[in-house]
């Protein structure tokens, strides 16, 4: 249960990425006062937590309406998870943790931003959706390790609610290098994931036989 709530806890905050959001939030919320920027903090952050936790549990259930197999999901999951790794190790911006030029355009334009782009794309965004998929599913359907894992959702969604509360703090301490260290190194710990998701993947889908170790 340990190490799955240890797996579960890093994957959820290399692809969230509360100091990248916490960054984000503090550039879009400048000129806002202080208690408009809490409400939508945790607004945003609330929201958030719903669209995960639904792709926690019922997420496996929708791509089987749709035909997707576990299998499937691995290996998809995989590469999306290894997109980011990389994204994260070389500092490059894909969108699948961030917002995009266009989306944050619209959204200087906004004078709400708690669902769009605060809840998603930035913190809830595919990489996120997906692990949430994959990791409830290689819990197996065994409650202790479910908790373990929607345990490490909710604290790594506090930990991003103190780093939106805490932005212009954590900026200032950790500063760009920091920020910019802490990244790469969660970069290559979710790469390594990923190639395991789909190896996982490439296993459970026969394609192989027994030839795969």
């Amino acid at each position: 249960m340990m190490e799955t709530a240890i797996v579960a806890f890093a994957t959820f905050f290399a692809t969230v990425g509360p100091l990248d959001v916490a960054a984000m939030f503090a550039a879009l919320t400048n000129d806002d006062a202080p208690p408009l920027r809490r409400r939508t903090a945790l607004r945003g952050t609330l929201i958030a937590t719903g669209i995960l936790v639904f792709f926690a549990f019922a997420g496996e259930m929708v791509l089987s309406s749709l035909g997707i197999s576990l299998p499937a999901l691995r290996i998809a999951g995989g590469i999306l998870l290894l997109l980011i790794g990389i994204e994260m190790v070389f500092a490059i911006s894909s969108g699948g943790t961030s917002t995009t030029a266009e989306e944050i355009s619209e959204a200087a334009a906004k004078t709400d931003i708690a669902v769009f782009p605060l809840a998603t794309p930035l913190i809830a965004g595919p990489g996120a959706m997906g692990a949430a998929i994959l990791l409830m599913s290689d819990a197996g359907g065994q409650v202790l390790l479910q908790v373990a894992v929607f345990s490490a959702l909710i604290a790594v969604m506090v930990l991003t609610l103190i780093g939106m509360l805490l932005a212009t703090q954590i900026q200032r301490l950790l500063g760009v290098t920091g920020m910019h260290v802490i990244t790469r190194i969660l970069g290559v710990l979710l790469a390594a994931l990923a190639v395991q998701f789909m190896l996982d993947g490439l296993m459970a889908s026969g394609l192989f036989g027994s030839t795969v170790t």
